[in-house]
């Protein structure tokens, strides 16, 4: 994703220019980082399988698989390194991992930028609004995971119907998702001949059951911001650990991401105080667990996201964080 959707009235163009210069080393830093935890928590759960310390492995270890997302997000964008064809090998393999195909990832992502709270055209806003019961789905995975292996396999099937796809790129979406099959179906050949449980164990049954982790970041970006075409107001902040931080890749400094989507990760802290802090300003920001209490009681009493106005904030650390 080369286009950069900027609001240049709020940093120096020199300033910005050499905060969008990506890093192979930062990069490398950040992605063996992941994946080094990811296999001390996966050696953990092997071995400590059957007994009770298991469990908080296993829930370290599905978080982080789920927020290799916020790796594949970056990598989609081509932040991640400065070598280019490192974005997309990691790209490939986390969306594989993800069941989120890189190619499709990009289009919608681009979307989702150009077209920010759009209901019509904004690719992350393509479903109905929110009810308590679908928002706890969603929380959980079960609809999360439903809609993402439900799509792969009518796009292998060469069925594309997503409204802010190019339909000159059905071919692309196609092809990657058959390529995405293909290998789902390799790996259960292969376990299936081992005998393996490895795969249920070590990736599907911590990264499933987990997502709801991944989801207090999905959630907390967007949702209850106005759906007007201002990126300094449709979206928000999350104030956090620098844990967490490493987790999600800096993206809890979102509205400074939506702001200036080619600025790589590593740079999104200073960014975001460029942009806020040094000119006496702050971005629209909650905590997670704020934020999770804000929409429950949003949602009490049998409202949902209809009930509430499109063009204002309807959850926000002011009233109830």
């Amino acid at each position: 994703m080369d286009e950069v959707f900027a609001r240049r009235d709020l940093i120096d163009p020199q300033q910005l220019k050499l905060l969008c210069l990506p890093s192979d080393a930062k990069g490398a830093v950040q992605v063996l980082s992941h994946l080094g935890a990811l296999g001390l928590s996966g050696a953990g759960l092997w071995l400590l399988w059957g007994t009770p310390w298991a469990i908080p492995v296993f829930m370290v270890h599905g978080a982080l698989l789920n927020f290799l997302y916020a790796g594949q997000h970056e990598l989609s964008h081509w932040t991640v390194f400065r070598t280019r064809g490192l974005n997309e090998a990691f790209g490939r393999l986390f969306g594989f991992v993800l069941f989120y195909p890189r190619t499709f990832d990009q289009v919608q992502h681009v979307a989702h930028h150009r077209f920010t709270q759009d209901w019509a055209r904004d690719g992350e806003l393509a479903r109905e609004r929110y009810t308590l019961g679908s928002y706890l789905l969603w929380m959980s995975g079960v609809s999360y995971w439903y809609t993402r292996w439900r799509r792969i396999g009518r796009f292998a099937c060469g069925i594309v119907t997503e409204p802010y796809l190019p339909a000159q790129r059905k071919i692309e979406f196609v092809r990657e998702a058959r390529w995405h099959v293909a290998g789902y179906l390799a790996l259960i050949v292969v376990s299936l001949e081992l005998h393996s449980w490895a795969a249920v164990q070590l990736w599907l049954a911590p990264m499933l059951l987990m997502k709801v982790t991944h989801q207090l970041q999905n959630t907390i970006e967007h949702l209850g911001m106005p759906h007007e075409p201002n990126v300094l107001t449709n979206t928000r902040s999350t104030r956090t650990n620098a844990l967490m931080r490493w987790m999600g890749w800096q993206m809890q400094y979102h509205t400074a991401h939506h702001a200036f989507p080619g600025v790589p990760f590593h740079r999104l802290r200073e960014l975001d105080a460029r942009i806020f802090a040094e000119r006496g300003a702050a971005p629209p920001s909650m905590t997670y667990l704020g934020f999770q209490r804000a929409v429950l009681r949003a949602f009490a009493a049998g409202r949902g996201e209809a009930d509430y106005p499109d063009d204002r904030v309807w959850i926000s650390a002011a009233t109830h964080d």
